[in-house]
């Protein structure tokens, strides 16, 4: 299994909160992580923002992927969530053996 780091975004902690609840329900994560009181800027329809956010840390496998980015834009205040999937070159083997376990019974994509 191809083990990959998800970064996500998120408004504010409850949203965030809710987001890694639903991950850890379905068992399409194996661990987040929610950082709060990140400050974002970027351009928005022309403009410059800056933006208080929370960034999600999910550890997970590369075959939830397009499954988790559905998931995640249905219940995102967003409109376009940025979610980034990064690879993950190595690392403790029992944990990624661990992370494998916690997501083989992912729910199935509707």
């Amino acid at each position: 299994m191809e083990a990959i780091l998800l970064y996500v975004t998120a408004p504010h902690k409850q949203q965030a909160e809710a987001i890694a609840e639903m991950l850890l329900e379905q068992r399409l994560a194996a661990c987040i992580n929610i950082l709060p009181g990140m400050t974002s800027f970027y351009r928005w329809e022309g403009e410059l923002q800056r933006t208080e956010e929370c960034l999600l840390l999910a550890k997970t496998h590369a075959h939830h992927l397009e499954t988790i980015i559905a998931r995640v834009c249905a219940m995102h205040s967003y409109e376009v969530p940025c979610i980034l999937a990064l690879p993950v070159a190595g690392g403790h083997e029992a944990f990624l053996r661990w992370a494998e376990c916690e997501t083989a019974d992912a729910a199935t994509p509707t």
